[in-house]
């Protein structure tokens, strides 16, 4: 039988130490990780709260997502691209629909249309120079609106492989503002050329 919350939690305690901290992560000893392993420590395992505190945006009357749903630097009936500001990665875009669904709520004709998207999106940012990949991520712990996360791989940085590198975007620098917004609109034209849709006004304003 699956463990119920208490179970769950004893069973992770049973592993760590006095002050109820697990031993490092096997990752963290991966060449990609951002952190050395000496004087690094886990934080204390907290015990669970339940009911789970909402996530933003549960009562679509209050999901800014919502009302931001003619933002974004492409868009269509059904979704919308947005570019993430300030981060230290070339580009992160996000995918979200523009009517209040979670992914467990699509309904199959979006399910199916977000497949072929994404697919769309990932070509489009893995075109653009000097990336070489893009890592796609869906969470959903934040915020009950559905939102995709899109990170393009700088090429060369090895470091920025695999699962660690939204914490390497958080830890760089902030990319020039201008060369994303000229990446982010290559990558809105070349969605309206191969998916349809439309660039925003902001968007057409970008010179490429």
């Amino acid at each position: 039988m699956a463990l119920r919350p208490d179970e769950f939690y004893d069973h992770a305690r049973a592993a760590a130490d006095a002050e109820v901290r697990l031993p490092l992560a096997r990752m963290t000893g991966w060449d990609i990780s951002p952190f050395e392993p000496d004087g690094l420590r886990v934080a204390p395992l907290r015990p669970p709260v339940l009911p789970e505190p909402e996530r933003h945006g549960e009562d679509p009357a209050d999901c800014n997502v919502c009302r931001a749903r003619d933002e974004g630097i492409w868009f269509n009936d059904r979704w919308r691209l947005a570019r993430i500001m300030g981060v230290g990665v070339p580009l992160v875009l996000m995918l979200y629909p523009r009517d209040h669904y979670d992914m467990a709520d699509l309904p199959d004709e979006l399910a199916a249309e977000l497949g072929v998207l994404t697919t769309h999106v990932v070509r489009h940012v893995q075109a653009l120079p000097h990336i070489s990949r893009a890592h796609v991520y869906r969470i959903g712990d934040g915020a009950a609106h559905l939102h995709i996360w899109f990170f393009a791989r700088p090429a060369g940085q090895a470091q920025l492989f695999g699962s660690w590198m939204p914490v390497w975007d958080d830890l760089l620098p902030e990319y020039p503002a201008n060369v994303a917004d000229a990446d982010a609109a290559a990558v809105a034209n070349a969605l309206v050329a191969s998916y349809g849709g439309r660039r925003s006004a902001a968007g057409e304003q970008v010179h490429v």
